[in-house]
């Protein structure tokens, strides 16, 4: 039968079908063109250069077999469903095609196009009449920004997302995401995972979620969800973290932690900003900081922490207020603000500033102490400077000058050097457990030397001006100097720690999908298989 005999019999079909199909909404299949046509057993089989009309759709192949009745073709080389009323067309090169409910059942070499984006698959079952397409055994998308890959996904093409299940990966120039749950909007560009994600950059950084993520892959912005990101110099966790690439801007909120690993400083909060460019960061609400030397940790409690880092110390330094408090070892104190500058090693205590070292208190308007090979070397007080030292039977030992400076020894005073208006009160033990007497002295220097704790020496310069009182001479103010005041309960301990921050314990090895090894074991063969068996 000639080409022309074929169209005028598709033509005479049609015309003879037109009633029933406008009958039943223009449900039903017909045949345009086909080179040849056969009469099967409950079907007709099309030959070459076939197309077929669904509705808007035109269907094309090599060959087809038509089940009229059931409304069914059988869809065989080079198959394409071009649908003129929307943007998505399908190639294959098997297909089967239910004209009732419009679901093509496409196999081999599966390509789906809507506008910019393109699925890649061996078996895809796409509903024309829903706009989902469903594929099940390993498929890829690819848009101008990303390449997508699952063993399992759903395209939704009427709203625009694809929902990819199992071992799913997400590409691009710059970042790649595993997850095994990912949401991704075709017009967006956002990609939305449920559950563990990890996303590893190009630079190396690793960003991961425990309970899912958001990420807007031309905006490069991130939100986790019991995430933290990693790179060479830092970690950052939040229970919530926003990270914003081109800002550089990291948020994190609720059991915050900012660690710097160059510093070995970790710090704690309820909200923290960090500025990655800059190396700056802010933490705030019941703050935390832990400093990690070899022997013990530095801690350090206030309200608010900033965080200045740089290539150069000049630029470096920590701010903490109001309400500080610190403790490392035997050694505390507490001021209502705190500024350590990285270039002299220092640490400023402003507002009403104390510091206590094992038996031993004091203050000043203004105290600075030094830090050397990661422990305290010398104190600096400045104005009204004010040391006590309690003695075995709870005595109080006392100095005070216009400056002073305390030398340490492994957080434990050692030495006080008092100058300008020197004053002291020394009681005079024996065998640790009888007093003798009070020393008092007054002189323009005064130098008080410690052991274990415990005063062991006083000397002194310049007109010294002494005098010795027996214990039953001792009359009301003899034992305190001016502006005596003991403050053992301000001092911060660990409990004092714990109760104003204990931090959220983290297992820092979770699992990572990139820790999963990038190998796939072939599948045999049919051939292979059939040998297998026989044997």
């Amino acid at each position: 039968m000639t080409n022309i005999r074929i169209i005028l019999f598709c033509l005479l079909t049609s015309l003879s079908l037109s009633k029933t199909m406008a009958q039943e909404n223009n449900s039903r299949l017909e045949i345009l063109q086909a080179d040849s046509l056969l009469g099967g057993k409950g079907f007709e089989r099309l030959i070459t250069d076939v197309i077929m009309k669904h509705k808007s759709s035109l269907i094309y192949c090599d060959s087809a077999h038509f089940y009229s009745e059931e409304n069914i073709a059988k869809l065989f080389g080079n198959v394409k469903i071009d649908d003129k009323q929307d943007s998505v067309t399908v190639t294959s090169r098997y297909a089967e095609y239910d004209g009732d409910t419009q679901l093509a059942l496409l196999r081999n070499n599966v390509v789906l196009v809507n506008e910019g984006t393109t699925l890649y698959t061996d078996f895809l079952d796409y509903n024309r009449a829903t706009g989902e397409a469903i594929y099940f055994n390993s498929g890829m998308v690819k848009d101008s920004t990303n390449v997508l890959t699952s063993e399992k996904g759903l395209y939704e093409t009427k709203i625009e997302k694809i929902t990819f299940n199992k071992k799913v990966v997400l590409e691009n120039p710059d970042y790649t995401m595993k997850s095994n749950t990912l949401y991704y909007y075709t017009t967006t560009k956002i990609a939305e995972t449920e559950k563990l994600t990890n996303i590893l950059s190009k630079d190396g950084n690793k960003l991961n979620a425990q309970k899912g993520s958001f990420y807007d892959t031309e905006n490069k912005i991130f939100r986790f969800y019991d995430g933290d990101v990693e790179s060479d110099n830092s970690v950052v966790y939040g229970e919530t973290l926003f990270f914003d690439e081109k800002a550089q801007y990291y948020e994190a909120k609720k059991n915050v932690s900012i660690l710097n690993k160059e510093r070995n400083v970790e710090v704690f909060g309820d909200e923290g900003k960090y500025w990655e460019d800059r190396q700056y960061s802010e933490v705030y609400g019941n703050a935390l900081v832990r400093k990690y030397f070899e022997t013990d940790t530095l801690l350090m409690i206030a309200d608010t922490l900033i965080t200045q880092d740089g290539e150069n110390a000049e630029e470096k330094y920590t701010l903490a207020y109001p309400n500080m408090r610190l403790i490392k070892s035997e050694l505390a104190g507490r001021s209502d603000s705190m500024a350590y500058i990285y270039a002299d090693s220092t640490v400023h205590l402003y507002s009403d500033p104390v510091l206590w070292s094992n038996k031993s208190q004091i203050t000043a308007d203004s105290i600075n102490f030094l830090i050397a090979n990661q422990e305290i070397d010398r104190a600096f007080l400045r104005n009204n400077a004010f040391a006590i030292t309690r003695d075995t039977i709870g005595n109080f030992n006392q100095i005070k000058g216009r400056k002073m400076t305390g030398y340490f020894i492994e957080s434990e005073m050692d030495k006080l050097d008092v100058e300008g208006n020197g004053e002291s009160l020394y009681f005079a033990v024996e065998n640790d457990t009888t007093i003798k007497g009070l020393n008092k002295l007054l002189c323009g220097r005064i130098i008080m030397e410690f052991k274990e704790g415990t005063v062991s020496r006083i000397s002194h310069t310049i007109k010294p001006e002494a005098s010795f009182t027996p214990p039953h001479l001792f009359e009301e103010g003899d034992q305190s100097l001016e502006g005596f005041t003991w403050r053992a309960d301000e001092r911060p301990s660990r409990k004092t720690i714990n109760d104003w921050r204990t931090p959220k314990i983290r297992d820092k090895n979770r699992y990572s999908f990139f820790d999963e090894p990038d190998v796939k074991l072939p599948y045999p063969e049919n051939d292979e298989i059939q040998i297998i068996t026989d044997n």
